[in-house]
Order: structure tokens, then C-alpha cells, then sequence
């Protein structure tokens, strides 16, 4: 046999489908079909951002021929062709603008494209070339949009040549941007790290595309990125294209050279004259398109995913792992409990859930044990529209059909039934969490009826989703739930006894430093997000604890941790209520009774559940043709299977009504009316005020949970630094000098540019950036509202306030660096109006961002949102035409922009005083800046006040969206 095994084998005797010859299963061409396919089916099924975009292009294209309306344009003076310039440069930036949705869906394709081409799906080209070819009609549909709606309305050359080359440029500058975003995506690999490089992209690409600063005022050191600039040649081309054109061929004011109209305007704004140039901006851009896209393909086939962020894992569980790899006997001993409720017995000793001896150690603060009974409790609906549709005439939809029952002190009660039997319905009516329908029926708390505002104080609930404040950790979570819920009379010794003692109630003692974190992101662990869940409600100190699947999406061990945590709860003598879903045997006989439901919402059994499920085995045995459980078959497992829909058909009877007819449903209705008369000499509850602390208190509280999340959040503000601090010095070494250059009409254009590119990019930046901080920490709002801890104003104060240092830190970076660079007059008065304009328009930016968010459901169509207006507000920001050019029907909006009140108060702080200086044509500067943009010096308060208007608006906004509106839905 070896003599045999030593000769290898002959190849050519294999079956041809032994072997693969190939690196992929099928051959390019049908590789590429295949992705192209793929491509063409996800465009479809996005199809809304898409049309989405195009009513975008739409909206903007209405508002730009009509503030460039060819009635209101002239071709006059060299000053009209510096409106038409900025009409052009309007119609590329926005394509430009329009492209950026790009990186954010290429970043979201790029996770399964990483696992697909690891997996041998099909090589990087095959997926870049469908995504960069199938975008091109698009880029040709929204392109044939814009001109057709603007070129002709604006006043644009006539010529039907010159039309289509402006045609032609405008759907290449749209292809480079969007191959531009894609390489960014593929290089950032990250939203925040993406959009960052984006931001950068975009700012370089406009400064130095030649139309915020002229090409002779470009400082050596700088020139490259000029040349490097594809909007350069995009910029240049278009204004060959147009101011060659047969309606500027007229000599006005002529110069030595007798140049035309046309000529004059290119080199007033340092254009290339050569007409040649429009071709080779259209090579260039094609150049650029090329290289970008193939960029693409090349990092899609070098790079790999970014790493995740771990799990916190605790020292008992590092313990246990080391355990079971090693073998060593290792005694693991959890805080607060004994060896034998350690989670490696839990397992291994039958998984058996037992608490802590917590009433013979005590808790640090007392409670007033309290029951809860509920009478033919019913909860309905409006009818859904689409049942209507199927014929059905009732007004309304009955969830809860007449359930009732009793919650006791120190039992531990499981809410169970199949889907759609309505027992988070009935926790969240029970609970007072649901925010529409209709209820109906009693509950009672300790015989007394029950007032929402005051079952709020006595009452915890955990949710299923556990959400809490990602930056902060686990203790602090404790701390700040503990401050804002219990009484007042609560010193702050007792307080942090009481959260120590909690922390050890639930075993969370050992992570008390370990930051929460995101859900399936990074931080704890899900088992420890449930603990922590419960444990903030705990040191509320309430009498009755709902709880919603607290040990859904875990594993047997977790499951046995966070059921021992809620053990140890009940055992304090609180009264307990947990939904749960298919619980293991272990779990199961870890609840004293059961409240059964089927779907439809009535209850099958209601009771105790007894030594190893007895009670509730004999029950259901006892009736007739239910079968028998098999020896060592889980109870719960058994009873869901014997009370479905398709056995009571097959039974001939209805499990609620055979309930119904019980003696144990007698017994119950008994208890619910014992517990529903009160005690002799009981009191009902009764707080003086709806929260347990004052106004100031949960305002000092809310600020000093956001000073923790945003001190220990640097992807946010450390980022925000950075990225001003770089755009400083761009800034500052691009427009180096050039502040106290006044001698020409070009140096103002310079100067105002620099203002207007820091405005919109900062401020836009600030925008965008804060708007996912505030919607994870509004998700969390909802649940602390809800949960009694605060109104809603303090906590629009505190994400307000802390807004402001950070932004205030941000100004004297950007405003120090920016001043001296550009060196701007160094006069008190002038530097106190830059910083005071910029620290504002910054805040402002920041909280319409805020704004945009608390007005929308999420941050994603906040971001569409916001977007939209930073396009209006670039138009009628007094850059691109200046108020005093703007049709009188749309003036009213230049004011209504905050963006023209910061220009206006920047420029007229800065230039608005110089009347000593004259331009090239003998004007004074002072009355240049009037007659031309319409700013003058006197004006600056009432520009300073109206920046200062913008940003308590946009703070109010907030503030008022926040406690109005609510997009939960339960």
C-alpha cells in the first residue's frame, strides 16, 4: 500500500468537474452581467433617493431662474458678468452638492461587498464597473433637468451649440463628484472618517476651483491645488464657453486693448481666455473621471473592513473562559453572591436561578411593598386601513378583550403567549406606556385607582431594547437615574450607598468603569445591557417592576445571570412582571405564577405555577383530550403547544372560556376584589409634584450626563476640533495677506469669498455632525421621559447649553488662526465683530442641525432635510448675487437667511468704514461695499442682534419640537 500512495496521482484520469480551473465560478462576462443585474435591481429598489434628488434639482432650479430671472440680468458692465459668473458657479456646485448621497450609500453596500469578494463572489471590477456606468444616465436625466429649466429663463448665450457644451460639462462635473465621493467611501471605509475626507474634498475643490479667489491672487505654495482642482476646469470651460459667446461680443468702457464685454469679465475674475480651454476642461474632467473610478476598483481590491469595536467582558467572565479551556479548578465567585449561584453552577448544576439572601442583608432606603390589580381591562385601535379595505366595517380594533388579574409584593409573575396575544399590550397599558388607543376597565394600585403622574414615581420599566447613554459609564448610568428619581429628602450619602448596594444586586459591581456603549457596536455586552437595564430602574427604588423579554437574544448562561438579577429583585419584596418568550425549563421555574394569553388577547390561565409546573400541569391535563406532558418536556414548551388555535378546533372548545368557568378564575376574581379595597388605615399615593426633583436640579443633571457624553465622545468633538483647526490653516495660508489688500474690486471678491467658504463649510460641517449625537440621545430621552425622570425642557437646555463651550472653544481656534493669517485690521472693535459673527453663525448651524432632528422622526431625513435649506441659503447668502441684484420677489428671503446677516455683518465690520481707500476706478471702498452688495457700516447691531435671533430661534425650535412632537409609537 505505501509503494502505491508514493505515485502520484494521474491528472488527466479526473472527471472534469473534480477540479476548478478558475478563481470564480463563472467567466467575466457573465460576472459582470451578473453584478450589473444586481446594481440595476438595488437602483430600483432605492428608487426614492433617485427621485428624490431630481425634485431636489427641481425646487432649486425653480428658485434659481427665478432670482436670476434674464429680465432682471444685464450685460452692462463687468460687474453683470460677475453675476452671471455666479449663476454658472451655482449650476456646478450643485452638482457637486448633488453627488454626495454617493458616499453614504457606497458605505453602506460596502459590508456585504467585503464578505461577497472574500468569498470568491466575483473580483473588485466586476462590482465598480456596474456602479460607475449605470450612474451615468442618471447624471445625463438630473443634468437635462437643470438647463432645461434654467439655461434659457437665466439669459444664457443662445446659441444652441454653446447650450449643449454646457450641457456636456454639467453632467461630467456631476460624474467626477460622484467617482470623487465613491474613492472616498472606498477609502474611508467609515461614515465619520468618509465624510470627513468628503468635507476636505469639497472645501479644496471650491476654494481653489478659481471662482472664490482668483487664479493671480493663488499664493505659490498653493498653486498645484489649483491645478489639481478638477471644478477649476470645469469652472474655467464654463466661462470660456458662455463669455466667448456671441451676446458678450460688444465693447463696453473700452480698455487699452479694446477688449469685448466678455473678455473683460474673464480676466477681471483671472479666467483663461483662450477658447481652446473649453476643451480641455472637458479632457481634464474626463481625465479625472477615469482616474477616479479606477482609483475605486483598486482600493475596493486592496483594502479590508476597518476592525470593530469589543465587548466589555467582565473579570468573572474572563475567569470562567479560562476555565473551560483550560480545565483548572477556579472557584468563580460573583459580588454579592455565593459560589453556588456563580454562572458556571448555573450551567453546570442544572442552570438552577436562585437569589441572593437580599432580605436579610437589607436595602440602604425603605419602600412602601405595593399590589397591582386590573378588571376587564380592554385596549383597542382604530381600524387599520387596510383591514377596511378587506370589508371590514368596525371603527375600531380590540387588542385586550376584558383580561384580569393581580400583581403581588415578592412574586414573581410571567406574562406569556404566542406572537400577537398582546403581552407587551398589556405591560404597556398596565404601565402607562402606550401613546394612542382607547382603554378601558380598572386598575388599582394597593386598592387605590391609578394616577399615571404618581405611578410614574412608584413604578420602573425595562425595556427590551435597553437604551441608555452611550458615552457614560455603567456607575455614572446609576448615578444620574438614582439624582433624578428618588426623593429629594435622599442625601447624597444615601443615594450613593444605595446605588453601590443595586450594583451589587445585579452583579454589575465589577463593570462599574466600563462605558456603555452601542448596541452590537462596541461597550457592554448584551446579557450585561440587560442588567444595567434593570438595574437603572432599581435604584428609583420602586414598588412594581415591569419588565419586556429581559432575557430575549441571550444565550442560556446570560439568561441565567439576568434571571438571577431579577430573582434577587423579587426577593426584596417588589412586586415583578416579566413578558417572556419560549423560556428554557431553568428559567421558567424560576416564576412563582403565570398570566397565559392567546392570541386575540384573553387570558387561559392565570395562577400559580408550583414545584416543577405542577399547578399549571394539572390544570390542562384536567382537560378533556389535552394530551399528557412527556417525561422531562419543557411546561412552557408543552402548554404553548396544547393551547394554539389549531387545537382548540381540534378540541371543539375555546381555552378562554373553559378558563372562565374555572374555579380558579373564581379564586382570582376573589383576590382582585380583596386587593382592590384598601388596607384599613392606608393612605393613597400622593407626591406633591410630578417630578421627584426640582426644575434646576434636572437641568444640572441633564448638563452633567451631556458633559460625560461629550467629553468621552472625541469621534465627535475631538473630530469638529480638527477639522477646524485644518481648515483654519487652509484658510488662513491660502488667503494669506490678502485681508488688508483693498486696492481693487477682485481683493474684496477675495476677502468676502474667504468669509463666505468658512461660513457655509464650518457651519454646514457643525450641521451634519451633530445630528446622529442627537438622535441616539433623543431614542434615550424618550425612555427617561417616559420613566419620570425629567420634562422635557431641561434636557433641550442641557443639549443646548453644552453646545456652547465646545462651539466657543471651535471660534477662538478658527478666529485666531484665520485673523492673523489673512491678517484682517487688528482694531478692538473689528476683531470682536468677527469672532462675535462667527462664534454665532457656528452655534446657529449647530442648532438648526438640532432643529432638523427634533422635527423629523431620524437623523437620516434630517440630513435630507437640513440639506435642502443649506442649498437655499447658498444662493441668497450675498455671494453669488448680492441683495441689492435680487428680484424684488425674492429679497424678502435674503433676509429670512441667517447667512446673509452674517455676511452682511462681516463684510460691513471689516470694509463697511474704510473710506480713505479707493478702488482701481477711483470708488471708495466703503461706498463700493454700499452700492454694490447694499452693506453698511451702521447696520452692524442690527445684524449682530440678528444673528443672536437666529440662534435662540433655532434653540427654541428645538426645545419646543422636543417636548411637542414625539415619533414613538407604541
Amino acid at each position: 500500500m505505501g509503494s502505491e500512495l508514493r505515485v502520484p496521482f494521474d491528472r488527466t484520469r479526473n472527471h472534469p468537474a473534480a477540479l476548478t480551473t478558475s478563481k470564480f465560478g463563472i467567466s467575466k462576462m457573465e460576472l459582470l452581467k451578473a453584478c450589473v443585474s444586481r446594481e440595476w435591481l438595488l437602483m430600483k429598489r432605492n428608487s426614492f433617493v433617485y427621485i428624490f434628488k431630481i425634485v431636489q434639482l427641481i425646487i432649486l432650479g425653480t428658485i434659481a431662474m427665478t432670482v436670476f430671472l434674464r429680465t432682471e440680468m444685464h450685460r452692462n458692465s463687468v460687474e453683470d458678468g460677475v453675476i452671471y459668473m455666479g449663476a454658472m458657479f451655482l449650476g456646478l456646485v450643485t452638482h457637486l452638492f448633488n453627488a454626495f448621497a454617493e458616499l453614504a450609500m457606497s458605505i453602506a453596500k460596502l459590508p456585504i461587498f467585503y464578505k461577497q469578494r472574500d468569498l470568491l463572489f466575483y473580483p473588485s471590477w466586476a462590482y465598480g464597473l456596474p456602479t460607475w456606468l449605470l450612474k451615468i444616465p442618471i447624471s445625463f436625466l438630473e443634468c437635462a433637468v437643470w438647463i432645461c429649466m434654467t439655461y434659457y429663463v437665466i439669459g444664457f448665450d443662445p446659441n444652441i451649440e454653446r447650450f449643449f457644451r454646457h450641457y456636456l460639462l454639467l453632467v461630467l462635473i456631476s460624474q467626477m463628484a460622484s467617482g470623487l465621493f465613491r474613492v472616498l467611501a472606498a477609502l474611508g471605509r467609515d461614515m465619520v472618517v468618509a465624510d470627513t475626507f468628503g468635507s476636505f474634498a469639497q472645501l479644496v475643490l471650491l476654494v481653489l476651483g478659481g471662482f472664490l479667489i482668483a487664479r493671480d491672487n493663488i499664493k505659490a505654495w498653493w498653486i498645484w491645488g489649483y491645478w489639481c482642482s478638477p471644478l477649476m476646469y470645469a469652472q474655467n470651460a464654463i466661462a470660456v464657453n458662455e463669455f466667448l459667446g456671441h451676446s458678450w461680443r460688444m465693447v463696453v468702457d473700452p480698455t487699452d486693448s479694446n477688449d469685448t464685454l466678455g473678455v473683460q469679465v474673464l480676466k477681471s475674475r483671472g479666467i483663461f481666455v483662450d477658447p481652446n480651454w473649453y476643451w480641455i476642461g472637458v479632457g481634464a474632467l474626463l481625465g479625472y473621471i477615469m482616474l477616479f473610478n479606477v482609483l475605486f476598483i483598486v482600493f475596493l481590491d486592496l483594502l479590508d473592513p476597518l476592525g470593530k469595536g469589543q465587548n466589555v467582558v467582565s473579570e468573572e467572565e474572563l475567569m470562567e473562559k479560562h476555565v473551560n479551556r483550560t480545565g483548572e479548578n477556579v472557584e468563580l465567585l460573583l459580588l454579592g453572591n455565593d459560589s453556588e449561584n456563580s454562572p458556571s453552577n448555573a450551567n453546570a448544576g442544572g442552570g438552577e436561578i436562585t437569589g441572593a439572601d437580599t432580605r436579610e442583608r437589607g436595602m440602604a432606603l425603605p419602600f412602601t411593598p405595593l399590589s397591582i390589580t386590573f378588571d376587564n381591562i380592554r385596549y383597542s385601535v382604530d381600524m387599520p386601513q387596510e383591514m377596511k379595505d378587506k370589508g371590514i366595517t368596525e371603527d375600531r380594533l380590540v387588542l385586550l378583550k376584558g383580561v384580569s388579574g393581580a400583581f403581588r409584593p415578592g412574586v414573581l409573575t410571567a406574562l406569556m403567549g404566542v406572537s400577537g396575544a398582546g403581552k407587551t399590550t398589556l405591560m404597556d397599558v398596565l404601565a402607562g406606556r402606550k401613546t394612542g388607543g382607547y382603554i378601558e376597565g380598572d386598575i388599582n394600585i394597593s386598592g387605590y385607582p391609578k394616577n399615571q403622574e404618581t405611578f410614574a414615581r412608584i413604578a420602573g420599566y425595562c425595556e427590551q431594547n435597553d437604551i441608555h447613554s452611550p458615552h457614560v459609564t455603567v456607575y455614572e448610568s446609576l448615578v444620574y437615574s438614582a439624582w433624578l428619581r428618588l426623593s429629594p429628602d435622599v442625601d447624597s450619602e444615601a443615594r450613593q450607598m444605595f446605588v453601590e448596594q443595586v450594583m451589587e444586586l445585579v452583579e454589575l459591581t465589577s463593570l462599574r468603569g466600563a462605558l456603555v456603549g452601542l448596541p452590537g457596536v462596541n461597550g457592554l455586552s448584551t446579557e450585561q445591557r440587560k442588567r444595567l437595564t434593570i438595574a437603572v430602574e432599581l435604584v428609583a427604588n420602586p414598588s412594581i417592576i415591569f419588565m419586556d423579554e429581559p432575557t430575549s437574544g441571550l444565550d442560556a448562561r446570560a439568561a441565567a445571570i439576568v434571571m438571577r438579577a431579577v430573582r434577587n429583585t423579587v426577593d426584596t419584596g417588589r412586586t415583578v412582571v416579566c413578558t417572556i418568550h419560549q423560556p428554557s425549563i431553568d428559567i421558567f421555574e424560576a416564576f412563582d405564577e403565570l398570566f397565559l394569553m392567546k392570541r386575540g388577547g384573553e387570558e387561559i390561565y392565570v395562577g400559580p405555577l408550583g414545584h416543577n409546573s405542577c399547578h399549571l400541569i394539572d390544570y390542562f391535563e384536567g382537560i378533556q383530550g389535552v394530551k399528557k406532558i412527556k417525561d422531562g418536556y419543557n411546561p412552557a414548551t408543552w402548554m404553548l403547544e396544547v393551547t394554539t388555535l389549531a387545537q382548540e378546533d381540534a378540541l371543539g372548545l375555546n381555552f378562554a372560556e373553559v378558563y372562565m368557568n374555572s374555579d380558579l378564575y373564581r379564586r382570582n376574581k376573589a383576590l382582585i376584589s380583596e386587593l382592590s379595597t384598601p388596607p384599613p388605615g392606608s393612605t393613597d399615593l400622593y407626591f406633591s409634584k410630578q417630578y421627584a426633583q426640582s426644575f434646576f436640579t434636572q437641568c444640572v443633571a441633564c448638563l452633567w450626563k451631556q458633559h460625560k457624553s461629550y467629553w468621552r465622545n472625541p469621534s465627535y468633538t475631538a473630530t469638529r476640533i480638527f477639522f477646524t483647526t485644518v481648515i483654519a490653516l487652509i484658510f488662513g495660508t491660502i488667503f494669506l495677506n490678502l485681508g488688508q489688500k483693498v486696492g481693487k474690486r477682485q481683493d474684496l471678491f477675495n476677502s468676502l469669498g474667504s468669509m463666505y467658504a468658512a461660513v457655509i463649510f464650518i457651519g454646514i460641517q457643525n450641521g451634519q455632525c451633530v445630528q446622529p449625537i442627537v438622535d441616539v440621545e433623543r431614542t434615550v430621552f424618550y425612555r427617561e421621559k417616559a420613566a419620570g425622570m425629567y420634562s422635557a425642557l431641561p434636557y433641550a437646555f442641557a443639549q443646548v447649553f453644552i453646545e456652547i463651550p465646545h462651539v466657543f472653544l471651535q471660534t477662538i481656534i478658527y478666529g485666531l488662526i484665520v485673523y492673523s493669517l489673512i491678517g484682517l485690521d487688528w482694531a478692538f472693535m473689528k476683531f470682536f465683530w468677527y469672532m462675535f459673527f462667527m462664534f454665532f453663525t457656528f452655534l446657529y448651524f449647530t442648532f438648526y442641525g438640532m432643529m432638523a432632528v427634533a422635527m423629523t422622526p431620524n437623523s437620516d431625513i434630517a440630513a435630507i432635510v437640513a440639506t435642502a435649506f443649506y442649498a437655499v441659503w447658498n444662493i441668497f447668502a450675498g455671494f453669488l448675487v448680492p441683495r441689492s441684484r435680487i428680484p424684488i420677489w425674492w429679497r424678502w428671503y435674503s433676509w429670512a437667511c441667517p447667512v446673509a446677516w452674517t455676511l452682511y455683518g462681516l463684510v460691513a465690520s471689516q470694509y463697511g468704514d474704510i473710506a480713505d481707500v479707493r478702488l482701481e476706478d477711483g470708488e471708495q471702498v466703503n461706498a463700493f461695499i454700499h452700492r454694490f452688495f447694499g452693506f453698511r457700516h451702521d447696520y452692524v447691531g442690527f445684524m449682530a442682534v440678528g444673528v443672536v435671533g437666529f440662534t435662540v430661534l433655532f434653540a427654541f425650535v428645538f426645545a419646543f419640537s422636543i417636548k411637542v412632537l414625539n415619533f414613538q409609537r407604541r
